[in-house]
């Protein structure tokens, strides 16, 4: 009986660790993906073939083309699928039209068709690169499909208008049909994401103004720049919640205003970690009632959000108020000024981080008030602002039309029959591939899964396919390669390759209502489809690609023109200069992974440009109350510091010596003024002296190095 119950035991709990070993690893992240990645190949693979048979039903010529809308449609959620749908339409429209009225009135100068085509698909670039947000698709597609319709009607115009007119019809049943697959079987919605992801950048957010009481200088570089990328991947979520299939979405006031308080955050900590850093090293401690506020800040941050919070927000903000209030009104010396200093920047991190809460309360609970009333921070919302830079896109724009032009100038000169394909193709590529530094790399990835598919397409087309008789049997053969590739699809780092076999297979089948098998035809488009490939591989390699180091320099050079330009009353108001701060330094942080530089000047120069620009432009408001000598001293200091930062290179120590002094001299003088907003002038101050002193400590590293 004993040894009976032993092996009972022993059983039971092989099978609970058995089934606790098979739980752990369907939830583990790899099974996830691959659940999801098959989820989403099978959802594409049937909306490809509904597609496919609505396009044989109606008989359009040409029904593969609905094949691949799909899966260059198809996203790994439902709110990106609709988006991308929507914008695919209307580009692919824009682009039909603009084929249509360019190509019959140019159609007896090839020459002169070609290069207003290859302009289009430029100017096309151009805008997407400027946009950089979903919208940049339609874009995208304008240029590519006036591409991949335009240049092969060059030298035979006569069915243009019928060509672009089919083409839109098979484009928007796959756009359809994608569309309401993804949204409505199984949806994987967008506000799940986003409220996932919100929640974990709130942690970091707090974690990083829990690590700056700590005033320890240099210690949250990571967390600033991990704060900076999240709030670049939020917005890049949010951008998709209005097309989500979700019951409710968060309201964009809402977002935005979590956005503006967190984004103020990462400058804020920094303040904050510096000044409590400085006080620490003093020998006159200005009041033991502000480190007592510092430890209770940092307790209400570790329990903010849970029952177990030790203190009201409200509390704390009253009392750092106050010391800031009795300090800085009777500041005896710099110590007492530093105090009051940090009091006000502790009361407004509380706010900043007691209002995020409350605005994902809120997000978590649709039902509760849409009001944004108790607010610490300003209730009007500005919001995600993108970095833009004109001149870069121009000049991936020049590049894409340079190399179009010789793709066409090597058809025409070479009367290649299959030319007008390889340059259309060439298009696509200058247009789906040039939004980033360096495209080459992704159309190598492009160009393999290319080859993939014409092997997958050629043993289709020679083996299998002539046993085929009917549609059911079709979609079981198509099934495999269709599935495989669909999965890979999802998978970021596969995307590209995935693409290569998913939009090659369908064109070399030449799928239509009937078996066509043509091995001449097939290779000839083969040639056409990697010579068009491979020599935008090459162009955009030399015309279209910006190294990395330029590309960081680029965006240095920017944030300290912006930061003369703030000094001097230009650039844009605070909210829009912190946001467009933060995104510089998202846009550096995947650039600084692949070069060899130095992430701590490079990151540390760009949160000390958002501090300098942020004090030097509120300086600027309040330039006009400063009167009498005060007011002479603060102007020259702003033309200095304007003057500086619009020259190259890093400050020399005696700059640094001068702008400290200047500093200095003008703090003295408006301590002794009566200027109404005398406390507000003086913080500015300091802030500007702790920012250009951790210029300092950069360009001294830079300099010794």
């Amino acid at each position: 009986m004993n040894t009976s119950q032993s092996v009972n035991t022993i059983q039971s709990k092989a099978r609970a660790t058995l089934l606790h070993l098979v739980s752990n690893i369907l939830r583990s992240p790899d099974m996830k993906a691959d659940a999801e990645a098959i989820l989403f190949s099978a959802k594409s693979f049937t909306a490809a073939m509904l597609a496919y048979y609505i396009a044989l039903r109606i008989g359009l010529p040409k029904p593969y083309w609905a094949i691949v809308t799909v899966y260059v449609v198809s996203q790994n959620s439902a709110g990106a699928s609709l988006s991308r749908g929507v914008y695919r339409f209307a580009g692919t429209l824009i682009g039909a039209v603009a084929t249509v009225l360019i190509v019959p009135n140019f159609v007896n100068d090839p020459i002169v068709c070609s290069m207003i085509l290859s302009g289009w698909v430029g100017l096309c670039l151009f805008f997407s690169l400027l946009d950089r947000t979903p919208r940049a698709y339609a874009f995208v597609l304008a240029g590519y499909t006036a591409s991949l319709i335009g240049f092969p009607s060059v030298l035979d115009a006569s069915a243009v208008f019928d060509t672009a007119s089919v083409r839109v019809q098979e484009i928007s049943i796959g756009i359809l049909c994608a569309v309401l697959i993804h949204r409505y079987v199984l949806p994987k919605r967008m506000t799940g994401q986003f409220t996932g992801k919100l929640s974990a950048t709130l942690r970091d957010a707090r974690r990083l103004a829990g690590d700056a009481l700590n005033g320890t200088p240099g210690k949250n570089r990571r967390g600033r720049s991990q704060l900076a990328a999240d709030l670049l991947v939020l917005q890049g979520l949010a951008t998709y919640l209005p097309y989500d299939a979700a019951p409710a979405t968060p309201r964009r006031e809402t977002l935005q205003l979590i956005h503006d308080r967190l984004a103020r955050l990462l400058a804020l900590a920094t303040e904050v970690e510096d000044r409590i850093h400085s006080l620490g090293i003093c020998d006159d401690i200005a009041s033991d009632e502000l480190f007592a506020l510092i430890g209770d800040v940092g307790s209400w941050i570790a329990t903010i959000g849970t029952e177990k919070q030790k203190a009201s927000s409200e509390q704390l903000i009253v009392r750092a108020r106050s010391i800031q209030k009795h300090v800085g009104a009777d500041a005896a010396t710099s110590v007492h000024r530093l105090a009051a200093n940090l009091a006000g920047h502790l009361a407004e991190m509380v706010g900043l981080l007691q209002d995020c809460d409350r605005l994902e309360r809120n997000i978590a609970s649709p039902a509760r008030s849409r009001k944004a009333a108790s607010l610490h921070g300003p209730n009007r919302a500005k919001g995600y602002v993108y970095h833009r830079d004109p001149w870069i896109a121009g000049r991936a724009a020049l590049g894409a039309i340079i190399g179009i032009l010789l793709g066409c100038a090597f058809w025409i000169w070479s009367t290649w029959p299959d030319g007008g394909t390889a340059v259309s193709i060439l298009g696509v590529c200058c247009a789906l591939f040039g939004n980033v530094d360096a495209p080459a790399p992704n159309v190598v990835k492009y160009i393999v899964g290319s080859m993939y598919g014409v092997v997958i397409s050629f043993a289709y087309s020679f083996v299998i396919l002539p046993q085929v008789t009917d549609f059911a049997v079709l979609v079981a053969v198509l099934a495999p390669a269709f599935l495989f590739a669909g999965s890979l699809q999802a998978r970021p780092p596969k995307t590209y390759m995935a693409l290569g076999i998913t939009l090659t297979i369908p064109i070399l089948l030449n799928l239509g209502a009937h078996y066509t098998g043509d091995f001449a035809a097939s290779l000839n488009t083969s040639v056409a489809l990697f010579a068009g490939v491979g020599f935008g591989a090459v162009s955009m390699s030399l015309l279209q690609t910006v190294s990395v180091d330029a590309a960081i320099s680029r965006l240095l050079h920017l944030s300290r023109r912006d930061v003369s330009r703030r000094a001097l009353g230009g650039a844009p108001n605070e909210a829009r200069w912190t946001s467009l701060m933060i995104d510089r330094t998202a846009l550096l942080l995947p650039r600084l992974r692949v070069s060899g530089k130095n992430y701590t000047n490079i990151l540390d120069d760009t949160v000390n440009h958002l501090r300098i620009g942020h004090a030097t432009g509120q300086l600027h408001k309040t330039a006009h109350l400063v009167t009498g000598q005060a007011g002479v001293k603060l102007n020259e200091l702003l033309f200095g510091i304007a003057a500086r930062f619009s020259a190259a290179g890093p400050m020399t120590p005696a700059e640094h010596v001068n702008f400290n002094q200047r500093i200095q001299t003008l703090t003295a003088l408006v301590s002794n003024s009566s200027f109404n907003n005398r406390l507000q002038i003086l913080d500015l101050l300091i802030d500007l002296r702790f920012a250009l002193r951790s210029t300092e400590t950069t360009d001294a590293r830079k300099h010794s190095a």
